[in-house]
């Protein structure tokens, strides 16, 4: 059996902490109300006794002896008490009878200064009774009383009680135990699934806030694994479909090559090359979405002039003008090396698909102090139908269909910046501009410095 076998389950595990704290509650509650509550009562009780039976055995000594069977009836009939004169003290025969006849004989000799002692006999109901001497007005007087009147039993009832309660208890626990340990259940099922490469049901984010919340970061595990997945059927797929074509170029180029060299031919085979280094090259990049930097605080105006300038032969190439309009002042916090990756795919897909006038934007979005900057790269090409605003951020996606890389790439630009935007906690986004174009924009987490009026700064 393995190690995880040989432990309690979470329910079985709660099920004996709660009953144990049960016992340990029903346990200190039963001493409290022995100590604090039964022995008290049950010392003042026998101390009551004790002088009302005194009491009477000296009244009776003083009463004249004409009047005493009518005091011995009345005292039968409302105390349950009877007087037996001349009755010699009875022995120590080590009654047991609780605590209570403990300390009903301690009060009978405070009260005598002699040594008392009770024992069972027969009364005048032909019951079991329990008798002792006191000695009053210079003779013994045996005073006896019904044994039901100390047929209590109070430990016995707190015995009941408490074996009834620990039962109620473990019910109880065993339920609440279950309903403790059903959310983790479901969730360890379904992180089980996860493990095998399954895509589990969403898990309900109800019950307590803990729980909820825990039930919430799985689901958006499951959700991101499952993207993950995706992804990579859909890359491996992409690429096998995109590697096919030049290697199939290269195969034929090569026969040639055989019947008959041609630099030509070789010129084609560098440039297959070449375009298969380019796809192996993004795929790297959208492999490294992942890899951590350190984030830190810098203006965003001058670095956005830089990454402007970085691209500048390549605007003049395409036929582009790069403007920059920021708020001076402007800070970002965030990890310049994958900012400026999110950056550059953006603007080259804004090159190589509107040429033209492109914007970089930064812009507060809140007001001060601004938490988050929208940095937006604004063109004026043919936009994106809204249909496809969604599906052109998955690998290999296109919204011009012909695949060629001549015509429009690998489609993996918006995919790597998704997953960048992702693995930073920014947000990105695409939407079209009134007039035309196409706004692609990232929001990311900003410490601003108070903002001056716009600087304009032209590439």
């Amino acid at each position: 059996m393995s190690a995880v076998g040989r432990h309690a389950t979470l329910a079985q595990h709660y099920l004996r902490w709660l009953v144990s704290l049960f016992l340990a509650l029903a346990l200190l509650i039963f001493a409290a109300g022995l100590g604090f509550v039964m022995l008290p009562l049950a010392a003042r009780s026998a101390d009551d006794l004790a002088g009302l039976m005194v009491l009477s055995a000296q009244t009776w000594t003083e009463l004249p002896p004409d009047t005493r069977p009518a005091f011995e009836a009345e005292l039968l009939r409302q105390h349950q008490l009877a007087l037996l004169p001349g009755m010699p003290m009875p022995p120590d025969n080590r009654l047991v009878h609780g605590f209570y006849v403990h300390y009903l004989e301690q009060s009978l000799q405070q009260r005598s200064g002699l040594p008392a002692f009770l024992a069972r006999a027969v009364g005048p109901d032909r019951g079991d009774w329990l008798w002792t001497t006191v000695m009053a007005g210079g003779q013994a007087i045996g005073v006896g009383f019904s044994e039901e009147r100390v047929n209590t039993r109070p430990l016995w009832g707190l015995a009941v009680v408490l074996l009834a309660g620990t039962g109620l208890a473990s019910v109880a626990a065993l339920w609440l135990a279950q309903r403790i340990a059903q959310p983790v259940a479901r969730l360890e099922q379904a992180a089980a699934e996860l493990a095998t490469g399954a895509s589990p049901a969403l898990l309900p984010q109800t019950g307590p806030r803990e729980l909820a919340e825990l039930a919430g970061h799985f689901n958006q595990m499951a959700l991101q694994v499952r993207d993950l997945l995706d992804a990579r059927t859909t890359l491996l797929a992409g690429l096998s479909h995109d590697l096919r074509t030049p290697l199939a170029r290269m195969r034929l180029a090569l026969e040639l090559l055989t019947l008959k060299p041609s630099p030509a031919l070789i010129g084609r085979l560098e440039h297959d090359i070449e375009e298969m280094n380019a796809l192996i090259g993004q795929l790297l990049d959208l492999a490294k979405g992942l890899e951590r930097e350190e984030r830190r605080t810098f203006e965003l105006a001058p670095w956005l002039a830089e990454r402007a300038a970085q691209h500048a032969d390549a605007a003049r190439a395409a036929g582009a003008v790069i403007s920059v309009r920021c708020p001076s002042g402007l800070q970002v916090h965030a990890a310049a090396g994958l900012m400026g990756r999110v950056l550059d795919n953006l603007l080259g897909n804004a090159l190589r698909y509107a040429p033209g006038p492109i914007e970089l934007l930064a812009q507060a979005v809140d007001a001060t102090p601004a938490s988050r900057v929208r940095l937006s790269v604004l063109d004026r090409g043919p936009g994106i139908p809204s249909d496809q605003m969604d599906t052109v951020w998955r690998p290999f996606q296109r919204v011009e269909g012909s695949r060629s890389p001549q015509t429009g790439g690998y489609g993996l630009g918006l995919a790597i910046v998704k997953q960048l935007a992702t693995s930073q906690a920014w947000t990105v986004g695409l939407a079209a501009r009134s007039g035309g174009g196409l706004d692609a924009w990232v929001e990311l987490p900003t410490k601003a410095l108070s903002v001056q009026p716009e600087a304009g700064i032209a590439s």
